[in-house]
């Protein structure tokens, strides 16, 4: 199964950007899912700036977290890394600041290394 959101963006939005005790969000992700957790996640990273930049380009998306201000979107930033480090058994982080193209073979090489698929 691939996901795009899970337990961690729970944390990180609410958690981090929202301030809510994570404890809190963690005992809720338990009571919902148990010991579930990804075998791999991906925390693309990004400067903050041209995070916003680029989300706000996109045509006809949705904006409400973009227009939060930029405490918000630093306090998430740090939110994703520290997961990235308490739980680098799953998580990669991939500099996002590259082409596609180079986002792209970084995602694939560490499918690739994380979870032994030849992609």
């Amino acid at each position: 199964m691939i996901c795009d959101r899970f337990a961690d963006s729970t944390e990180a939005y609410q958690g981090w950007g929202g301030a809510l005790p994570r404890e809190r969000l963690v005992e809720l992700h338990r009571l919902i899912a148990g010991d579930f957790m990804p075998d791999l996640t991906l925390i693309f990273d990004l400067p903050v700036a041209e995070g916003i930049a680029r989300a706000l380009a996109r045509q006809g998306t949705e904006t409400r977290f973009e227009r939060m201000d930029l405490d918000f979107h630093e306090r998430l930033r740090l939110g994703f890394l520290d997961i990235a480090h308490r739980e680098a058994h799953r998580a990669v982080i991939i500099d996002a600041r590259p082409d596609v193209a180079r986002v792209a073979a970084a995602v694939m090489a560490a499918v690739r290394e994380r979870l032994g698929l030849p992609v």
